[in-house]
C-alpha cells in the first residue's frame, strides 16, 4: 500500500506551486481540495471505485483536475487520444468497456456518433456527493490504460498501476535529481505516457508543471532562455525546433535549465552538437508505453561518446538481449522491473504482457562491453513519425477494407522533418485511383497515420512463408 499521493502531497508542501498554465497558478493543496471536490461529483455520476471510464479533453488544467478526482476516486483512466479518428476511437472505447466517457465539451465531436458521453461542465457543475476519504492505495491498483498499436493492428489497452508510476518516477529521479525549485515544461500531450508520467513525478516529487496545450517553439524557447522552467519533455522534431529558434534568435539555455529528457526514437548527433553549442543539455531516453514511460537513460556527458545509444537501464530496471551470449550480440530487448505493465485489457486481457517476468518489446537491439543499450530497430517495423508510434499493420488492414485493394503493405521512410512517413504499396483487384484510397483512409486513420504516397505495384515481396516482407518495400523506394 501506498499513501494516496494526493493528499501526501497537499501535507508536505501545500503551498508549493504544482501547476501553471499561462498566467494561473494552482498550489499542492488547491489542486488536492480540487480533486476531492471533483471526485464527489463523480460519485453524483454513480461512478466508484475500481470502475474504468474514458477521458478526451485537450492538454488544459480541466483534464489534469480531471485525472486528479479520478485518482482521488479510484476510477481506472483510459486515456484517449484526440488525433485519432471516429472509428478508432470506438474500437478502444468498446474495448475498454469503460462505464462513462467524460469529454472536454470541445472534443465532442470527434466521438463516433453512438457513443453516450458525460461533458466535462456537467461533472463541474454538477452537486457532490459525500464520500469516504481515501487514505492508501494499492500498489497493484491501475491508475491509467494507454492504448499502444500492435503489430497485429489491433491497439492494445496497456495497463499502468500505481506501482508502475511511482516506480518509474523514483528510478528517474534517482538518474536525472531532483530539485525543490525543479519546473518540468510540459508540451507533450497527456495521453501520452510522456505527458501523463511528468503529472505522477509532480505528484512524488513536489514538482511543478508548467503546462502548454500544444508545443510553441517561441514560447518553449522562452521559458528554456530565461531559466523558468529546468526540464522539458520532448521527441527529435521538437528538439530540432527548439534547436533551431534559438540559434536563429541568438538564445542560450539559461543556467537554471537542467535538461531536455529526448524520447520517441534516437536523436541525431548532429542535434547532440548543436545543443552544446547553446549550453543546452539532451538526455536521451528509451522507453514505452508498458514501461510507464523511461526504462533506460544517456546521460548528457556520455552523449557524445556513445552517440546513438540509449544509455544504461535505471536503477530498479533492469535489460537483456534475448539469445545474446556476448556484448554486441544482437537480440531482442527485453526489460524487468516494477515499473513493467502487468497486463493489458479487453481482447488482449488474456495475453501474458511478462514471459517468466520479462517483458519481450520486439525491439532489436544490443549491448555494448559497458552495459550500454542501442536500438537498432524499434519493433522491427514500427514506423516512428514526429514521436507518434505508427505500426503498418493498422494502415494494412485498413487498405484491405477498401474493395479495389487485394494486397498492401506499408513500410517507413525517411523524412526531414519528421523522421518517418508511411508509405503504402498497393496491389489491386480492380481499378482505383490513389485519391480514393486516401479519402478511404482519412476516415479511419488519424492523420499522423496516413500513406503520404500510395504506390501500386504487381505484388507484393514475401518470404517461403507467404509473409510480407516490409524491408524489402524500403528497397523498393531507393
Amino acid at each position: 500500500m501506498q499513501p494516496n499521493w494526493l493528499a501526501q502531497r497537499s501535507y508536505l508542501t501545500p503551498n508549493r506551486i504544482g501547476l501553471s498554465y499561462y498566467q494561473e497558478k494552482w498550489t499542492f493543496k488547491e489542486l488536492y481540495e480540487e480533486a476531492v471536490r471533483i471526485a464527489e461529483k463523480l460519485a453524483a455520476f454513480h461512478l466508484h471505485k475500481g470502475d474504468r471510464i474514458a477521458l478526451l479533453a485537450p492538454s488544459r488544467p480541466e483534464l489534469i483536475l480531471m485525472i486528479y478526482g479520478c485518482m482521488e476516486r479510484g476510477i481506472e483512466i483510459v486515456l484517449l487520444n484526440g488525433r485519432l479518428s471516429p472509428y478508432e476511437l470506438q474500437y478502444q472505447i468498446q474495448d475498454a468497456e469503460v462505464k462513462a466517457v467524460l469529454v472536454h465539451e470541445e472534443e465532442k465531436q470527434k466521438l463516433p456518433e453512438d457513443v453516450e458521453y458525460i461533458l466535462f461542465t456537467e461533472v463541474f457543475h454538477a452537486e457532490g456527493v459525500e464520500i469516504e476519504a481515501v487514505e492508501e492505495w494499492d500498489d497493484e491498483a491501475t491508475i491509467s490504460i494507454m492504448y499502444t498499436s500492435g503489430t497485429t493492428g489491433f491497439p492494445k489497452g496497456v495497463r499502468q498501476t500505481v506501482r508502475n508510476h511511482s516506480s518509474s518516477a523514483i528510478s528517474s529521479a534517482l538518474n536525472l535529481g531532483l530539485k525543490e525549485d525543479d519546473v518540468w515544461l510540459c508540451t507533450v500531450p497527456i495521453f501520452h505516457i510522456s505527458g501523463f508520467s511528468i503529472l505522477m513525478r509532480s505528484l512524488l516529487y513536489g514538482m511543478q508543471v508548467r503546462l502548454y496545450e500544444k508545443f510553441d517553439v517561441t514560447l518553449c524557447a522562452a521559458e528554456i532562455a530565461q531559466g523558468l522552467v529546468t526540464r522539458m519533455s520532448a521527441v527529435a522534431v521538437m528538439l530540432e525546433r527548439v534547436l533551431s529558434y534559438m540559434e536563429e534568435h541568438g538564445l542560450k539555455a539559461h543556467p537554471n535549465f537542467s535538461s531536455i529528457l529526448a524520447g520517441g526514437g534516437p536523436v541525431p548527433v548532429d542535434y547532440l552538437k548543436r545543443a552544446e553549442r547553446l549550453q543546452l543539455q539532451v538526455v536521451q531516453t528509451y522507453g514505452m508505453t508498458e514501461t510507464s514511460s523511461q526504462t533506460a537513460t544517456l546521460s548528457s556527458e556520455d552523449a557524445m561518446q556513445k552517440a546513438g545509444s540509449a544509455g544504461k537501464p535505471l536503477f530498479f530496471n533492469q535489460i537483456r538481449i534475448e539469445g545474446s551470449k556476448k556484448p554486441t550480440d544482437e537480440g531482442e530487448i527485453c526489460i524487468r522491473g516494477p515499473h513493467v505493465t502487468p497486463g493489458y485489457i479487453g481482447r488482449f486481457a488474456t495475453r501474458p504482457a511478462l514471459d517468466a517476468g520479462w517483458l519481450k518489446t520486439g525491439d532489436i537491439g544490443y549491448l555494448d562491453e559497458e552495459g550500454y543499450l542501442y536500438v537498432i530497430d524499434r519493433r522491427a517495423d514500427l514506423i516512428i513519425s514526429g514521436g507518434e508510434n505508427i505500426y503498418p499493420a493498422e494502415i494494412e488492414n485498413v487498405l484491405l477494407a477498401h474493395p479495389a485493394v487485394k494486397e498492401a503493405g506499408v513500410c517507413g521512410m525517411d523524412d526531414s522533418v519528421w523522421g518517418q512517413v508511411p508509405v503504402a504499396f498497393v496491389v489491386l483487384k480492380k481499378e482505383a485511383a490513389a485519391e480514393e484510397l486516401l479519402s478511404f483512409c482519412k476516415m479511419r486513420l488519424a492523420s499522423y497515420k496516413l500513406p503520404k504516397n500510395i504506390i501500386f505495384i504487381d505484388e507484393l515481396p514475401r518470404n517461403g512463408s507467404n509473409k510480407l516482407v516490409r524491408r524489402k518495400l524500403k528497397e523498393l523506394l531507393q
